[in-house]
């Protein structure tokens, strides 16, 4: 069995571990499951990337749950079970614990926001169209005979709907429900250009955009410049034709060359390769020092 199918198996004893009754219920049961500090969250995720604990791993999903909610809720209006979105984005949560990189300095909760809404979307595209269209066995017999039964493209009349309902042994609300059913058009989940307007509607202009959320956001904008204020501290402590180096091959838009720094500095390409290769190396020691 692989990792993420024991994770999902223990994923679930939360939910086995008596009667919930309701998402309410489970909801309330996962928000008392304690919030990882940065140290345990980075402790847990090396004992299982190095010793393939699947235990810590279970308790990294597990205090992720209440955030799989979270991103559920905003997916809730597209008429899918929400135990259904609930479980894709547990699925996603999963896969991000099994590829998180604990030594990359980022929380769990950043680096899984994207799979777990990456499944969720993925359930939502995939069902978006799917139409029960027979459920039950009145419907199913509409299905197969109603078509055959209508005498032309028209709505049946009132006293047509009665005919056929008779024949058929169902209701008359039975047989006008499956004909709006059948004559009802499929609605493209992309957008689809029109004579008004060039953009075209879509079902998946209204799914909610990754940035959506503004504690992403706020975390993401946080990480962003406590990285960007590290990355200038270490940068600061190289020595000045290092620093030239780094910021013209790596922290401009118009990155030099080696043969155009090698003309600059006076020396061989192949130098400026060894200097810029010695400064990235002493970089990231600073950064993981910081």
């Amino acid at each position: 069995m692989s990792a993420t199918n024991c994770l999902s198996t223990r994923t679930y004893d939360l939910m086995l571990a008596g009667p919930l009754g309701s998402f309410d219920a489970y909801a309330d049961r996962v928000s008392r499951i304690p919030v990882l500090s940065r140290e345990e969250e980075l402790a847990l995720s090396r004992r299982f990337h190095a010793d393939n604990d699947l235990e810590a791993a279970r308790t990294l999903v597990m205090s992720h749950l209440r955030f799989v909610l979270h991103i559920a809720r905003g997916y809730s209006g597209y008429g899918l079970p929400f135990g259904d979105l609930v479980q894709e984005g547990n699925v996603g949560l999963m896969k991000a614990v099994k590829r998180f990189d604990p030594d990359q300095g980022v929380r769990l909760v950043s680096f899984a926001v994207h799979w777990i809404r990456a499944e969720i979307h993925d359930y939502v595209l995939r069902n978006w169209r799917l139409v029960k269209i027979a459920t039950t066995k009145s419907q199913r017999k509409l299905f197969f005979n109603l078509r055959r039964m209508k005498k032309n493209l028209s709505w049946l009349s009132l006293e047509e709907t009665q005919a056929v309902a008779k024949e058929l042994g169902v209701t008359a609300a039975e047989v006008t429900e499956m004909e709006q059913r059948l004559s009802a058009r499929d609605l493209s989940f992309d957008p689809t250009p029109d004579s008004d307007d060039e953009e075209g509607y879509g079902p998946s202009l209204y799914l909610p955009a990754p940035d959506a959320d503004p504690a992403v956001a706020a975390e993401s904008e946080e990480w962003d410049s406590d990285v960007t204020s590290r990355l200038a501290k270490a940068v600061s402590h190289l020595d000045a034709r290092s620093q030239d180096i780094v910021r013209q091959r790596w922290m401009t838009e118009e990155k030099a060359t080696l043969h155009d720094l090698a003309a600059q500095h006076g020396v061989s390409a192949e130098r400026i390769r060894q200097i810029e290769v010695a400064a990235m190396t002493r970089l990231k020691a600073l950064m993981a020092a910081a």
